[in-house]
């Protein structure tokens, strides 16, 4: 049997790996909270599981859905975009329904990569930016994310060389994992570098509407010129408590979806139709419930930022995601202090090296589990 080289040179993604280590501490008896993944544990609004038990019982929703999402789903998207944002979209070709937005980001580096072809990824990131290029037999520049400039790309720190060799750029904020959040100066400096380089923006923004104390987080498109050189990647995961549903969307430049579409329709076939009529209930109905939503998880953020403080960790305070990005103690390696947590207090925190080289020294933490776990991690963490 022959593996393709791809495999070869290709890690395993990192949280699968993670949840294989924690499956073989609890196997031995271990109690362990896992604070390592963004999975929100509470679930979507009841009108929205309403609307997909509704759908799931029709007779004539349980056929392929179409290539391109429904009618329906596509002008949801966009009035979600006009109402949030004050971004007009046309919902034929500037909107794309995707099977969760992870899918989209991979088929993005298969659309924009060829073999020698560069992407440049924010570092600390989420690992899939690399992991896509590197499936497409490119390669990928890491944009530092430091502390001293506010977690925000320094684009003049780029070299020329990098740059020029660059197909697409992918930005994420709120930014996982730092929890940083982008001015809309900043975005125009990321288009104004984009449209000089000729590349394409990746903007992952599934936490745009997981902010805390006030800030609200922007679009990229709401820059002038934006469709230009921009796509957008959104999902419903974080903001409707939908993870495990699989329903995002990539919008804005309409040749850039289209060659994302030519990959998608000879890979998928579409999302199930009643998880599409449930989401353009989610999109379309009340979103008043979303603010209190915000306020558990932003206790639940300040429940970590207090026990890390006794740690003797640092963190600045997330604007928004679902994390806290913590400095471990001087002289502490992250991904040992990390194993030595999950070994003598049950705790799992996720080593910064897993979003890249300029993670190492800091973890992630999770505020996905109840505060009441939130609280007993501490309690444990502070024990030992």
């Amino acid at each position: 049997m022959k593996i393709a080289d791809r495999i070869t040179n290709l890690p395993p993604y990192v949280f699968a790996t993670v949840e294989k280590r924690i499956a073989a501490a609890r196997a031995k008896g271990v109690d362990v909270i896992n604070l390592g993944i963004g999975s929100p544990d509470l679930k979507p609004a009841q009108f929205i599981i309403d609307a997909l038990y509704t759908s799931v019982n029709r007779a004539d929703t349980h056929g392929y859905a179409g290539y391109y999402g429904t009618p329906d789903l596509r002008k949801a998207i966009a009035n979600y975009y006009e109402r949030r944002f004050g971004v007009t979209l046309d919902p034929a070709n500037e909107v794309r329904p995707l099977i969760g937005s992870k899918e989209g980001l991979a088929n993005m580096a298969l659309a924009f990569v060829d073999p020698g072809d560069l992407v440049l990824a924010s570092d600390p990131g989420y690992p899939t930016y690399r992991m896509g290029a590197m499936m497409a037999g490119g390669e990928s520049y890491a944009m530092p994310l430091l502390e001293e400039n506010d977690y925000l790309v320094d684009f003049e720190a780029i070299p020329s060389a990098a740059a020029e060799r660059a197909t697409l750029m992918w930005l994420n904020y709120p930014n996982n994992p730092t929890g940083a959040g982008a001015t809309m100066e900043f975005l125009e400096r990321a288009v104004a570098y984009a449209a000089r380089y000729d590349m394409v923006i990746c903007y992952d923004n599934p936490y745009c509407d997981l902010c805390f104390d006030g800030y609200v987080a922007p679009s990229i498109l709401e820059v002038p010129g934006a469709k230009e050189v921009c796509v957008e990647f959104n999902s419903l995961s974080k903001t409707y408590n939908m993870a495990g549903w699989r329903v995002g969307m990539a919008v804005g430049n309409a040749q850039a979806l289209e060659a994302l579409t030519t990959i998608k329709t000879n890979i998928d076939s579409g999302i199930f139709r009643p998880l599409q009529d449930a989401s353009v209930v989610a999109l379309n109905g009340d979103q008043s419930w979303l603010a209190e939503r915000n306020m558990i998880y932003q206790h639940r953020r300040d429940i970590v930022m207090d026990w890390t403080a006794k740690l003797g960790m640092t963190a600045h305070k997330p604007q928004g995601g679902l994390y806290v990005w913590a400095k471990v103690p001087a002289g502490q390696d992250c991904e040992s202090y990390a194993l030595g947590k999950l070994e003598n207090a049950g705790v799992w925190l996720t080593p910064g090296t897993a979003f890249g080289q300029h993670g190492d020294g800091y973890l992630r933490i999770s505020i996905c589990v109840p505060e009441e776990q939130l609280i007993q991690a501490g309690e444990r963490l502070l024990a030992i």
